[in-house]
């Protein structure tokens, strides 16, 4: 068998032919079509189940809270992208979310990830919390690592989209281990990192979301489709109100050059 290939290949999400197109066992123009919003639709089309009230609201948070930060790298990226090819919206958007890795847009997912290591790790030892934490916390620093959703170079007094997410989920009643875990990362750091570093969105996030029953594998998706919106947005308006190249040339004042002088001829 060659690596990657089914046995036998099936796709579970949506077949269609001349007269309907069925997504996930529902007839997309009468059972979704003005009946779904649109993250309740991605809820199921990726999962094959109905989100739950919590799941909606929670999801529908996450995304508002992290479409949009301003002129970010990737905004820049998608900017100065469109400038060059105004015929290639597709290729300007896709510039932007080349930028989602593990400092920008990923962390996510990282933190996700770290946080299933933690609650996985108590569950399968019976330690208490907070020793597994600060076990986590010292092989991070061990390794040079940073702490994924913990810490932001702007809102270094702590992210307002995380204390909203964290009210929202406390009003849904959303509770469970992931987000103890999450608070008692927050509590140890200092001790193992010699500062505070309050959580970010990049940590609430999908802490609230593995609390709510979000799947873990699909958490890198949720800053992914959440910039996308944010990133058609900005090139709308280059569109009528170019910066992109203005952006550009600041850059290329900004940064001085100091290799080897031009040779004499």
């Amino acid at each position: 068998m060659r690596i990657g290939r089914q046995a036998s290949p099936h796709t579970a999400i949506s077949t269609a032919d001349a007269h309907s197109i069925t997504i996930r066992g529902k007839d997309l123009c009468s059972e979704l079509m003005g009946k779904y919003d649109f993250v309740d639709f991605y809820h199921f089309l990726l999962t094959g189940a109905d989100a739950t009230p919590a799941q909606s609201r929670l999801l529908n948070a996450a995304l508002v809270a992290i479409a949009e930060h301003g002129l970010t790298p990737t905004v820049q990226a998608a900017r100065m992208t469109y400038d060059a090819d105004p015929a290639a919206l597709q290729g300007a958007v896709a510039a932007g979310i080349l930028g989602a890795g593990t400092v920008v847009m990923g962390t996510s997912e990282l933190c996700g990830r770290f946080l299933h290591d933690i609650v996985s790790t108590q569950q399968a030892t019976g330690e208490p919390l907070a020793a597994v934490v600060a076990e986590k916390l010292a092989q991070h620093k061990a390794a040079r690592q940073t702490v994924p959703g913990y810490g932001h170079p702007l809102h270094g007094a702590g992210d307002p989209r995380t204390a909203r997410l964290l009210e929202l989920a406390a009003e849904l009643e959303v509770r469970g281990p992931y987000l103890d875990a999450l608070f008692a990362v927050e509590e140890a750091i200092p001790a193992v990192y010699g500062r505070k570093l309050p959580i970010n969105a990049s940590g609430s996030i999908p802490a609230v979301l593995l609390a709510a029953g979000f799947p873990l594998g699909a958490l890198k998706g949720i800053p992914i489709l959440a910039r996308t919106a944010g990133l058609l947005a900005h090139l709308f308006e280059e569109a009528s109100r170019p910066i992109g190249f203005l952006m550009a040339e600041h850059a290329d004042q900004a940064i001085g050059y100091d290799g080897p002088p031009a040779s004499a001829r």
